[in-house]
């Protein structure tokens, strides 16, 4: 079994990223920023907060589920906003999804908020609502339930600092996981936290039994080179109940986002 945890950075790079997750067919996909549009049917809109202006697929979600057609795909959104059109509002949603292979069976989900709740007008103010999606699937090969949540953390205009919210959504990601996972699962925990390695949000993890799989295995960031700011780490999975040393990588090559596709083989 293959797990990808994703940032796809909007379908940004939707060019290189399309093909290489129809090339690499992972078993359960968990995507962060995913633009929803279903009133648009432009191929490219653009978000725009402030001076930060970024092209967004219109439908990235629809795009991966092109390209994953045996996955069950979940869209989990965080928030309805508008992206533009030249000077044209369109209403669109952004959050995460979840594609899960046909061939593993759903036995257990939940979706939630780990940050406020969803906004109904306009992404609003920053820290914004983040949402979260775990599923349970069970592998009929070995026997063995697996419980993947995903989230995307809080982004701070102040920094990737620990703060008071920060801490909070650490707590409801667990609670949430929790409320699926039992105790003989493997427990998979992931997603672009926002943090810096040294952080409370990834003390809490590990003082729940998990293990932090980016740190651990030294690599030196999940971040491309098409991110020009400084701090390479955004990213992480973490594992719990594996019973053995991780089949885990962080893949640099393709660049396929600003963040670097985190791997765990089963």
């Amino acid at each position: 079994m293959k797990i990808m945890c994703l940032n796809g950075w909007g379908g940004k790079m939707h060019d290189v990223l399309l093909p290489y997750l129809q090339r690499e067919q992972p078993d359960i996909l968990c995507l962060q920023e995913v633009v929803h549009s279903p009133r648009s049917s432009k191929p490219e809109l653009t978000y725009r907060d402030g001076d930060h202006v970024l092209p967004q697929r219109a439908n990235f979600f629809g795009d991966v589920c092109a390209v994953l057609p045996t996955h069950a795909a979940s869209f989990c959104p965080a928030a309805q906003g508008v992206l533009w059109d030249g000077d044209m509002s369109v209403p669109s949603q952004w959050g995460l999804a979840t594609f899960v292979s046909r061939d593993l069976p759903v036995i257990g989900q939940a979706q939630g908020f780990v940050h406020k709740s969803y906004g109904t007008d306009g992404y609003g103010d920053h820290p914004r609502s983040r949402s979260a999606h775990v599923v349970r699937v069970h592998n009929h090969e070995t026997g063995r339930s697996v419980t993947v949540g995903h989230m995307h953390g809080l982004r701070d205009l102040r920094g990737k600092m620990d703060t008071v919210e920060r801490r909070a959504q650490a707590r409801s990601m667990l609670a949430l996981f929790d409320s699926v996972a039992r105790a003989d699962d493997i427990a998979v925990i992931c997603g672009d936290f926002n943090v810096e390695p040294d952080s409370e949000t990834l003390a809490l993890m590990r003082k729940a039994g998990f293990e932090e799989l980016v740190t651990s295995g030294n690599f030196p960031g999940t971040r491309t080179a098409q991110y020009l700011k400084p701090g390479r780490f955004a990213d992480y999975m973490l594992v719990r109940g594996l019973g053995g040393r991780a089949d885990f990588d962080v893949i640099y090559t393709p660049e396929v986002s600003d963040h670097c596709p985190l791997v765990l083989r089963l």
